[in-house]
Formats: structure tokens, sequence, C-alpha cells
């Protein structure tokens, strides 16, 4: 299976740079997964294709406003870092730049000097390890002197910083958001609860390898990324339940979709799990944890639009793209969404 099999053209026009006003007023391309048949919706419409007994699972990371800008404590040279993991305590795995300027004992500070970073580590392709040193609360320390780790092909200034966080976000973790629940509203939530869909959350930090194009001629030649996640033992048994009642479980994203197929690919019915996944689902793969899925419009290449394309199969994937382009969808991050359902 060829990496370019899973190419397409795209103009940049369509790379949605800001939000939509209104979080669920963006579109919805209803993909029937077993018809192969479209529908052209807005997102709120959702909740036309859920059903009483139907789990919807949500991933409530929250995205840390983790790209610093500092200088250098001898020469004031200007350092930005992006923090992408935690080591351990207070030392973290992050890309520098300039990182030529950057040696281990370098001392960066940021702000008003309530934030440093000594680099205890120096790696290839910009990866460098550091010690935070500060007082107080490292995430109010961020909340104050960090800004969004937005993609690279967005390229407008993000004016409310909570706009790359899920209404629902709660456990800080991510280098990225899980961008197909940014079209949730509280409102849309609660219509969807009181519909008798249960509402399940996972966890699982979402790290800048999700979003990287395979450079690989071989999919199958192409090491994942390690992400860390959660299955808690409430989300277990509701999952448990609703599967046991006959219902359909849609993910919310990519990341739920990961956390559920690595928990069943563990265990024989879904079970409480803290664990890290590098799980790569591409066509061929056998689903065992989820039946429907909602996302984003993904970027040529991924990993991200493999997976989809093992849901749905590529051929009815990339028609599916070829639809929303010629209806000018708008594509990535802060695009519009798709839905695949299984009627």
């Amino acid at each position: 299976m060829r990496t370019d099999d899973f190419d397409f053209d795209l103009k940049e026009s369509l790379i949605a740079q800001t939000p939509l006003e209104q979080r669920s007023a963006s579109k919805l391309l209803v993909l029937h997964k077993k018809s192969g048949e479209f529908e052209h919706r807005t997102f709120s419409d959702i909740i036309d294709y859920l059903q009483p007994k139907d789990a919807l699972v949500l991933n409530d990371s929250r995205v840390i406003p983790a790209r610093i800008i500092g200088e250098k404590e001898d020469t004031h040279a200007v350092i930005e870092l992006l923090l992408l993991k935690q080591i351990k305590e207070n030392e973290w795995e992050c890309l520098s730049k300039p990182q030529k300027r950057l040696h281990v004992g370098t001392l960066i500070t940021f702000g008003d000097g309530s934030l440093k970073a000594e680099v205890t580590k120096i790696l290839d392709e910009g990866i460098t390890y550091v010690k935070l040193l500060y007082e107080g609360i490292l995430m109010e320390i961020l909340e104050h002197l960090g800004t969004m780790p937005l993609p690279p092909y967005i390229h407008e200034k993000l004016e409310d910083q909570g706009r790359y966080q899920t209404i629902y976000a709660k456990e800080y973790g991510s280098s990225a958001a899980p961008t197909a629940g940014l079209h949730f509203t509280e409102d849309l939530l609660e219509r969807i609860r009181k519909k008798g869909v249960e509402i399940i959350y996972v966890t699982l930090h979402v790290g800048l390898g999700t979003f990287r194009p395979v450079v690989v001629e071989d999919v199958h030649d192409h090491q994942m990324h390690t992400e860390t996640f959660l299955l808690g033992s409430d989300a277990a048994e509701k999952l448990n339940r609703v599967r046991a009642n006959g219902g359909r479980i849609i993910a919310v994203g990519t990341t739920s979709t990961r956390v559920l197929e690595t928990n069943r690919s563990h265990y024989d019915v879904f079970t409480p799990e803290v664990g890290e996944t590098n799980i790569f689902i591409y066509p061929g793969y056998e689903f065992k944890g989820i039946d429907s899925l909602i996302t984003n419009f993904h970027l040529p290449k991924s990993t991200l639009l493999m997976l989809v394309s093992a849901l749905a199969g590529k051929d009815k994937i990339m028609k599916a793209y070829q639809e929303a382009i010629k209806n000018e969808y708008r594509f990535f991050s802060f695009g519009d969404a798709m839905l695949i359902i299984d009627d």
C-alpha cells in the first residue's frame, strides 16, 4: 500500500485560518459507510443521526499553551520552545528554535522570570530536553506566558485562545487540539443527552506527530508516534453497557478512536486502562471499538486520512474529499466536519 494513494490536491483558500463565530455552524458532510452516499448538512444537525442507546465518545484532553518565547540569560538571544511532553517531574521534551544556539546547561528566561528553562539534552530535528524552573503552578504560569501551538498551516493570529480548546477540555497534556470536538457547544451536547445518547469521556494527549505526513513510500514502513491515554472505569462500564444494549459507539475524532481501538486490542471487552498507544490504523484494519466517527478533513498522506479510509474504505473517502472540495468545505483544524455513519 503506497503513501501516494492517500494524496490529493487542495487549494490554499480552502485551508481554514480562523474558527467560525459559531462552533456548531460548520458544514457537515455525512458519508453513509455502507452505501457511500453523501449528504450536506450543518454540524448542529448531527443530533439527527444519533439514536437513543448510542454512545458519543469525546476526548477531554486540554491543550497546553505550550509555545513560549524567551531569551538566553548570557547573550539575550531570542529562543522559542514548544513543550511537547513531560518526561518526569519538571523535565520536558520540547521543540526548540533556533536549536543551534543551545547547549547543555543553557538557561532561558521567559517573561518576568517567573519561568526559566535549563537545557539538559540536545537531540536531532530540533528536539531538546529542558528542566523547567518556577514557583507555583506550572499551568497557571503557562496560561499567562504561553500561546496555543497552532499548526503550521494556520497563519492568522488566533484572537481568542479558547477557540483552540473544546468546550469540555479538562485534562492538561495535549500539544494540539482534538479538533473534531471543536464543533460542539454546551447546548448541542445537552440536546444530545436529552435524546438518550450516552456521553462518555476518555483522555488521549495529542502529540504533534499526529499531524505529520507520512514520508515513507510504503505505508507499512511508517513508525507511529506514541501518545498517552486513559480509559476510566466509569467510561469502560458505560461502553460495555451500550454494546450489550445494541447501541452504536460513535467516536468524536481520531484520538478517541485510538483510545477505544487500543483498549479493545488488549482486552475482549472495554477495560479500565492507563497507558501509551502507537496504534497505526490503515485500510485492512478490523475495527473492534467503534462503529461510526465524527472527524474533520485531514492532511494529504497523513495517518489520520489513512484511519478514516480504514473505516469507510479508501475509495469512498477520496470521493468524499473531492465532494468536499467541489462544495468548498473548509479543511483541517478550524475547518468543517465529516460524519462517517454506520446506519
